[in-house]
């Protein structure tokens, strides 16, 4: 029993050790398969069946070893009996005697006992280990077990493959909306009509959101005595480090310009929106601080102005006319959006600034420091203003 447990432990390290020095998830999944074979003596292949329906998007579909020619593992093996009973069952079974694998010339590669282990992210089945072992051969109780371990260790590649993909793609449709976008239809208009195409023609519906303005301060000087292309770079850099905070929020980037992002937070009931919208904002302020500091030393630091309101607006597809084309987006359109970007302007020295309708709806969540009451270009009366910043 000690021996095994010092087996089990070994076997943990050289795998890790292994995958700690690539980066590319199917030399991970092929240096997974590599040690099932060396703890397994008996083993003639070791197949990982990927069933996630995205994994064709972060990986490629591994080989199956058994066939004098390339052919997937998934289209080998997906329905012999150990897999479909793994799958069944969500649990990992042995099959003391398993059919023979036919070539595609018709020829049989008999095999002994078959595992199948199914390797579980959040509940769902991911992908199911497969090991097929000689004719007259057994697996052995440690055999299972070192299997069992392994695809724990496969839950977590196939969980960061995918979330690492994810994040990648998020941060691709943001870098496309800043530099890409169409002079007539935005990348982020045009991603919206690719999920919902009945929006083109939907009306506009009244709706409670919470709106976030983020606009970079000192942006005008800081063009006056950079390069274009220095320029974008800094912008990229930073508005593409707060899309995670900005998603993980479920806050939708609504429009960009040079220096300045809208978000609308319309998802959930009133007061959620308003949290979602502080959080992201608060993402945000700390996102831009460490970016500060990596830039430290190529220019001064560049501070991130906030915004926030929260009420009715009327949310869905504007279209602008002019006399030679057609401009659409898709909005919040209101008092409530115009405060809160009056409010982005506002704001000095990386402030975030919130309307009164977002401070009752936070209200015992967070400190909020009473600013007084300000008149805000384009803004009738004026507004009673708050900060969730403790500036001096």
């Amino acid at each position: 029993m000690e021996k095994y447990h010092r087996e089990r432990f070994e076997t943990q390290r050289r795998l890790a050790k292994k995958i700690a020095q690539l980066s590319e998830v199917n030399d991970i999944l092929e240096a997974v398969r590599s040690e099932i074979r060396v703890v397994v003596p008996s083993c003639i292949e070791a197949c990982i069946l990927l069933l996630d329906p995205e994994a064709k998007k972060y990986t490629r579909p591994l080989q199956c070893a058994l066939y004098d020619r390339p052919v997937n593992c998934l289209a080998c093996k997906r329905t012999r009996s150990a897999i479909q009973k793994a799958i069944k069952r969500r649990k990992g079974v042995v099959v003391s005697k398993s059919d023979p694998v036919v070539r595609r010339d018709g020829s049989k590669i008999e095999i002994g006992p078959e595992a199948a282990i199914p390797v579980f992210v959040n509940d769902e089945i991911l992908a199911v280990v497969s090991v097929v072992t000689k004719v007259g051969s057994r697996f052995t109780r440690k055999d299972f077990y070192l299997i069992r371990d392994i695809s724990e260790t496969l839950s977590n590649v196939l969980l960061n493959a995918r979330r690492h993909w994810e994040i990648t793609q998020d941060k691709i449709k943001i870098s496309q909306m800043l530099n890409q976008m169409s002079r007539f239809v935005p990348q982020s208009v045009r991603n919206i009509v690719e999920k919902n195409p009945e929006l083109l023609t939907q009306e506009k519906e009244r709706k409670h959101v919470s709106v976030l303005f983020l606009d970079l301060e000192g942006y005008t000087r800081l063009s006056a005595t950079r390069s274009e292309n220095e320029i974008n770079e800094i912008v990229e850099k930073m508005f593409s480090s707060f899309v995670d905070p900005i998603h993980r929020s479920h806050g939708d980037i609504n429009e960009t310009s040079g220096d300045g992002l809208m978000i609308i937070f319309k998802d959930d009931d009133a007061r959620t929106n308003a949290v979602n919208s502080v959080k992201a904002a608060f993402d945000i302020y700390d996102r831009n601080l460490d970016i500060n500091k990596e830039l430290r030393h190529r220019l001064e630091p560049i501070n991130v102005n906030i915004g926030i309101n929260s009420g009715t607006a009327l949310v869905g597809m504007t279209r602008f006319r002019g006399s030679l084309d057609t401009r659409m987006t898709y909005t919040a359109t209101g008092s409530v959006t115009n405060i809160a970007a009056r409010l982005a302007s506002y704001a000095i020295g990386g402030d975030i600034l919130i309307g009164g309708e977002t401070n009752k709806l936070i209200q015992g969540l967070w400190p909020v420091y009473e600013k007084g009451m300000a008149s805000l270009k384009g803004i009738d009366k004026p507004i009673r203003i708050y900060s969730l910043l403790k500036k001096d």
